[in-house]
């Protein structure tokens, strides 16, 4: 019998896949538990409809991060902190800082884990990397100073 599975199950498949499973199964164990449903024509084109609209939201999620990586691309973010006479800093810059630079400079937030960068201790300018989305990345860099 072929079902379309509304949850993951082990063994058989992952949500939203199109399986054969046996009767029993299917009856006894998938239907009761609602994992499953038998595919009909009917459940055949909710499947089709949710995998159109999951391909279009990823469509338009690659677009935006492109757009992003091409406002962001080769850009200097400008950072001013607090440091004594040598250069050195008064702690550091982290990836949050540049995170929120970046939001309010460009006006899209960019969460902390996808900014790549080493640890900034001193005034200066350095690179970082800003992970937009799987493959879709933008470099910049990173101006401390006071």
């Amino acid at each position: 019998m072929k079902v379309v599975l509304l949850q993951d199950v082990k063994g058989l498949g992952k949500k939203g896949e199109l399986v054969n499973a046996s009767d029993g199964y299917s009856r006894n164990f998938l239907f009761p538990r609602k994992l499953a449903m038998e595919a009909n024509s009917q459940a055949m084109s909710e499947l089709k409809n949710r995998e159109s609209a999951e391909k279009h939201r990823i469509e338009t999620e690659i677009a935006q991060a492109k757009e992003e990586a091409a406002k962001l691309e080769g850009k200097t973010i400008k950072i001013s902190a607090k440091g004594g006479a040598n250069g050195k800093l008064f702690g550091s810059v982290t990836a949050k800082d540049v995170a929120e630079a970046v939001g309010k400079e460009y006006g899209f937030d960019i969460d902390k884990k996808k900014v790549q960068m080493e640890e900034i201790k001193s005034y200066g300018t350095y690179p970082a990397e800003v992970k937009l989305y799987k493959g879709i990345s933008a470099s910049i860099y990173v101006l401390v100073g006071e």
